[in-house]
């Protein structure tokens, strides 16, 4: 169940400014960076090599994918924001993400948001939002993602 909720356009807009919650744990499993080197075909071995990540990354191991750390927001989001009162939702692009910190594997993540702006147009209202991505005990976030996603009522 998300942590916040808001109805239409107007609910949605009174959140502007306020963070939003967070998302709930996700162990990152070799199985899951595996899976995701698969469908995209980044095979770098830093991912996907973990007895070699063990002798000669500098991370000490296998990390997952920075775009897979991405990729986890359509699952992760859900669980911090539901908006009601809208026939549908899209993701409507990204201003700018950056990979602050490693996510090994074996690790847990979870997303925090705060709503930036909440900015109506003739059928819905776009929402741009800070999405941090951070690892269990890490000193610095794994992904910091300024997200555009656009509701239609």
């Amino acid at each position: 169940m998300a942590q916040t909720t808001a109805d239409g356009v107007e609910g949605v807009q009174e959140l502007v400014g306020q963070h939003l919650g967070h998302s709930e744990w996700l162990e990152i499993t070799q199985e899951r960076v595996d899976r995701f080197a698969e469908a995209t075909g980044d095979h770098q071995w830093i991912h996907v090599d973990p007895e070699r990540a063990r002798r000669e990354s500098p991370f000490g191991g296998p990390v997952a994918h920075g775009y897979l750390t991405l990729s986890l927001l359509p699952m992760l989001m859900p669980q911090i924001m539901e908006t009601t009162g809208f026939r549908m939702g899209v993701n409507y692009g990204l201003e700018k993400v950056r990979f602050p910190a490693p996510v090994p594997v074996g690790s847990r993540v979870r997303a925090g948001a705060t709503l930036d702006s909440a900015t109506p147009f003739d059928g819905g209202v776009q929402m741009v939002a800070t999405v941090t991505v951070e690892v269990e005990g890490g000193s610095k976030p794994a992904m910091v993602a300024t997200t555009v996603s656009r509701r239609y009522v």
